[in-house]
């Protein structure tokens, strides 16, 4: 593998992340437990898509050709994309999406304040315009897996069960390959062997502040990386690429 190989496909990887996880949080447009959550979901799913943008939009100029950041969106079938199993989880309720954010947010926050330290001057300045708001992302789901979880016997209830169902999708996070291993030599990502401790004591703090229980059931779900993915994406897919499906290379 090639540097601009693994650069293209670092991109991808951080970018389906975005791309996906906006996808599930604009289903909560409308669809909130109070009005401001119902905008504040909907400003995530913005941000999110936001990013996706920019960094599909750089995978394609490192792909060069008649690559464009849709075609990347849009195009490619499901073994192609390379996000984190956690983010195409199904929303389910107001937990489990609370719970899903959390504990992407918080690898994000260490994530992204690394690299900002990359030699890559794009992926640098993407990072630092994505940290600015993945604190405020951190602040929010933190908020709310306080409160719910140390809230009614209905909400902890709630609150325990979704952690217990995604727990199993967060060793994925730190899981690296070829393309990682290629790139972190040359400075340009981010070692995430670093960033698990700091991960790891963020989540339990606020845990323990929630009165909830890490599951100590050590089983991960992972593929991730590799392509192999859950059936939820496939469900996102077929309801996120239909219209360029159906009429590729339409004009509005």
């Amino acid at each position: 593998m090639t540097k601009k190989e693994a650069l293209y496909n670092y991109c991808l990887r951080i970018g389906d992340d975005a791309l996906i996880l906006g996808h599930r949080l604009s289903d909560w447009c409308s669809n909130g437990p109070i009005l401001e959550e119902d905008l504040a979901l909907t400003n995530l799913a913005l941000d999110m898509i936001g990013r996706a943008q920019a960094l599909l939009t750089y995978a394609a100029e490192i792909k060069g050709g008649n690559v464009t950041a849709d075609a990347l969106a849009y195009r490619r079938s499901e073994r192609e994309y390379y996000n984190h199993l956690l983010v195409e989880q199904a929303n389910g309720d107001f937990a489990h999406t609370i719970t899903r954010q959390l504990f992407l947010s918080i690898f994000e926050l260490y994530f992204f304040e690394t690299l900002q330290q990359s030699k890559d001057n794009t992926l640098a300045a993407i990072a630092a315009k994505t940290l600015k708001e993945v604190k405020y992302h951190v602040r929010h789901a933190a908020d709310w897996a306080i409160r719910l979880g140390d809230g009614t016997t209905e909400s902890k209830k709630r609150m325990q069960q979704a952690v217990n169902d995604l727990w199993m999708y967060t060793g994925e996070l730190f899981e690296t390959d070829e393309a990682e291993g290629l790139l972190l030599h040359e400075g340009l990502a981010v070692d995430l062997a670093t960033i698990k401790a700091s991960w790891q004591k963020h989540i339990k703090e606020v845990l323990s502040e929630a009165t909830l229980h890490i599951p100590t059931d050590g089983y991960m779900q992972t593929g991730g990386l590799k392509g192999v993915h859950s059936e939820q994406l496939g469900h996102i897919l077929s309801e996120m690429q239909y219209l360029q499906r159906a009429y590729p290379d339409a004009k509005w």
